[in-house]
């Protein structure tokens, strides 16, 4: 029974010690994504990860950044990395590179919180057999030899509880950080003054969307928006801008309603043809229509706020920028035609 327990302890001990080891051997840092790679390349030995490893670090050679990136390690999370690659991106840019780098970091996390719990698995009855095997030793006190097991035996028990405490608080913090990074996702496609979805997020809505569906899409324009902040300062045009698009996501609920840039919002309507989604609309801008905005500080009316919109359908196999585009000619005809209407088109 001590043979088998011990034999057990060392299967699941020199796992995570042949991880921290092969880290140590080869200069690399405890980050998620390395912890994914060695235990992939431990855990298959004879996999073609594990076969390229052995190729290039035969002789005692150590793996290389290229050499990780060529074996499919997303090495991109430096900081020198990061900083390089900001200093010529555009904030659009940056937007997309931060949304990808918590995407790709959310895999690995991923990744490294799952090795932690079937490692926690693999061992989690490890300890009490241990310990009851301990327990049958100590019965057994008295005979030739049993007290060098006994001693023997102890010893493998504080190392097992002491292993067990570190994928327990391994398994923990990246579970923690799972949830940072999905609430990090969700705000990378929140817009932070209105709290509503983002251009971002109606992007990838449209990408998704059912081939051949009776879609459509609304861009909506607060009219003479720039008089607002002249007149009343920006932060009266910060609360004008979110009281809008509260008013469009109630006047459209069910649908997605989009924060789209400046004083402009996008309504994206899955299911509704271009007739009722012009009817939505035009509710939307009478329910605005009808407002009256005061100034916090002063309580004094805003004057009448309306919205201008365009309106059309979102054609089979079409782009969702086309449709875009075309709404936004929509919108500037409303604008022409004098303002707090909907076009259709």
């Amino acid at each position: 029974m001590t043979a088998l327990v011990a034999a057990r302890w060392r299967k699941a001990n020199d796992l995570f010690d042949r991880i921290c080891a092969f880290l140590a051997a080869h200069g690399l840092g405890p980050e998620p994504e390395n912890y994914s790679f060695v235990y992939t390349v431990l855990t298959d030995p004879t996999g073609p990860l594990a076969t390229a490893v052995a190729r290039i670090t035969d002789g005692g050679v150590r793996l290389s950044r290229q050499d990780m990136t060529t074996l499919g390690v997303d090495l991109r999370f430096g900081p020198q990395a990061k900083v390089a690659a900001a200093a010529n991106d555009s904030d659009d840019d940056k937007a997309q590179r931060a949304e990808k780098l918590v995407a790709q970091t959310q895999a690995q996390v991923d990744d490294f919180a799952d090795m932690m719990r079937l490692m926690r698995e693999e061992t989690s009855d490890f300890g009490r057999n241990l310990v009851a095997s301990a327990e049958e030793i100590n019965r057994s006190a008295g005979l030739p030899g049993i007290e060098d097991i006994a001693r023997i035996t102890g010893s493998m028990i504080s190392r097992v509880r002491r292993a067990e405490a570190k994928l327990a608080s391994a398994t923990q913090e990246a579970n923690a950080l799972r949830e940072k990074l999905a609430e990090a996702q969700d705000t990378a496609r929140r817009d932070p003054l209105t709290g509503l979805p983002n251009r971002r997020a109606l992007t990838e809505a449209m990408a998704i969307r059912a081939p051949g569906g009776r879609d459509s899409i609304a861009v909506c324009d607060i009219d003479r928006f720039k008089l607002i902040n002249d007149q009343h300062g920006h932060p009266v045009g910060d609360r004008v801008l979110v009281a809008i698009g509260q008013a469009l996501a109630d006047a459209c609920a069910g649908h997605l309603v989009v924060r789209h840039g400046g004083e402009e919002f996008a309504v994206l309507m899955l299911d509704t043809d271009l007739k009722d989604a012009s009817m939505l609309l035009e509710r939307a801008r009478q329910a605005i229509a009808l407002k009256r905005f005061r100034s916090r500080d002063t309580n004094a009316l805003l004057g009448n706020i309306t919205i201008s919109v365009g309106v059309t359908a979102l054609n089979p196999g079409e782009r969702g920028e086309d449709a875009m585009e075309r709404a936004d000619q929509l919108l500037y005809t409303a604008k022409a035609q004098g303002r707090d209407q909907v076009c259709t088109g």
